[in-house]
C-alpha cells in the first residue's frame, strides 16, 4: 500500500488544475468528479444543490456511520474545490481536498464514536456560497452538529525566520516563523481547539487562535467555509497554513504544487487524524 504522503501527492496531481466554475469549467467539473468517484468507494454520495445567479452548483457528501449505537450529532469536515481564476490552486485549496480524501478513506474503516459527513464544497470563492447554502439548510431542518472543521490551505511551510505575518496586534503572542498549522476558532470551540493542539502537536507544530463569536473582530478569521456555520449558530473552526499572511502565491498563478511542503502536509493530515478520533 502506497504511503499517506504518496497517496496525497497522487490526488494533488489530479486535482491540480484550473478549476475554476466560470472560467474554467471543464477543470472544475473533472475535479467535481475525481472527488465523488474517490468518496464513491467508500459509501452513497449525496449530491447538495443549490443556486448562485441562477446556475446550479454541487456540494458532495459522503456520510460516514458512528462506531456506535449512539445518537450523537455529526461531525462535518469540509474543504472547498473551486478555484479563482487562471489559478490551479495547490495549497487554495487543492491540499485541503487532498486531506478531505485521505479523511474519507481513513475513517470509512476507522469510524468514530460520532458520524462524520466530509463535504466538497463549491463557491467558496464566490462568497462562501455552497457552505452558506448548506449551513441553511441545516439550521432550516433543525440539524444539530458537534463541530463544523473547515480545512483550507494546509500545505505551505516556510521555517525562514519572519516568514509569517498577522492582522494587527496578534504579532505580538504568535510565532513568525511560518512553520506551523493554525486553529481559528469562536469562543465556544476553545475546548476543542486546546484538544487539537494537544494531539495534533505530535506531528506538526499548531497555534491556536479564538476569534470571538463570529470572527468579527477579526474579519481574517472569516475567510473560509467555516463562516456560514459560525452565523448559522454552530461551533466551527478553520484548520489552515494561514494563507497570504504566509503563503506569496495566495491566489495567483503560481500557487503550483512545486510549491508545497508535502512532508507539512502529510503532518498536517496525520495530526488531524489523531485529533478527530480523539474528540470527546
Amino acid at each position: 500500500m502506497k504511503k499517506l504522503q504518496d497517496r496525497l501527492l497522487d490526488h494533488l496531481q489530479k486535482i491540480v488544475i484550473e478549476r475554476n466554475p466560470y472560467y474554467a469549467s471543464a477543470g472544475h467539473l473533472f475535479a467535481r468528479e475525481y472527488i465523488r468517484s474517490h468518496f464513491a468507494k467508500f459509501g452513497e454520495v449525496v449530491t447538495h444543490e443549490f443556486e448562485v445567479n441562477g446556475n446550479k452548483h454541487q456540494n458532495l457528501i459522503l456520510n460516514i456511520a458512528a462506531n456506535n449505537q449512539k445518537q450523537r450529532s455529526p461531525l462535518i469536515i469540509g474543504a472547498h474545490y473551486d478555484t479563482v481564476p487562471a489559478c490551479v490552486g495547490a495549497d487554495d485549496n487543492g491540499s485541503g481536498v487532498a486531506v478531505l480524501l485521505e479523511l474519507a478513506e481513513y475513517f470509512s474503516t476507522n469510524p468514530i464514536k460520532y458520524p462524520i459527513q466530509l463535504i466538497a464544497f463549491d463557491m467558496e470563492e464566490y462568497g462562501l456560497s455552497g457552505s452558506a447554502a448548506y449551513a441553511k439548510k441545516l439550521k432550516d431542518d433543525k440539524q444539530k452538529l458537534r463541530l463544523m472543521i473547515s480545512l483550507e490551505m494546509l500545505g505551505y511551510c516556510d521555517r525562514s525566520p519572519n516568514s509569517q505575518h498577522y492582522p494587527a496586534g496578534l504579532d505580538k503572542f504568535y510565532p513568525n516563523t511560518g512553520d506551523f498549522i493554525g486553529l481559528i476558532g469562536s469562543i465556544p470551540t476553545i475546548p476543542d481547539l486546546i484538544h487539537l493542539q494537544h494531539h495534533m502537536k505530535s506531528t506538526v507544530p499548531c497555534e491556536w487562535l479564538p476569534a470571538g463569536w463570529r470572527g468579527l473582530v477579526i474579519p481574517d478569521t472569516r475567510r473560509s467555509d467555516h463562516a456560514p456555520f459560525w452565523d448559522a449558530g454552530y461551533k466551527a473552526l478553520m484548520i489552515t497554513d494561514t494563507a497570504n499572511m504566509r503563503n506569496p502565491h495566495y491566489h495567483k498563478s503560481s500557487d503550483r504544487l512545486k510549491t508545497l511542503d508535502l512532508e507539512f502536509l502529510t503532518n498536517v493530515c496525520q495530526g488531524l487524524i489523531v485529533g478527530i478520533k480523539a474528540l470527546k
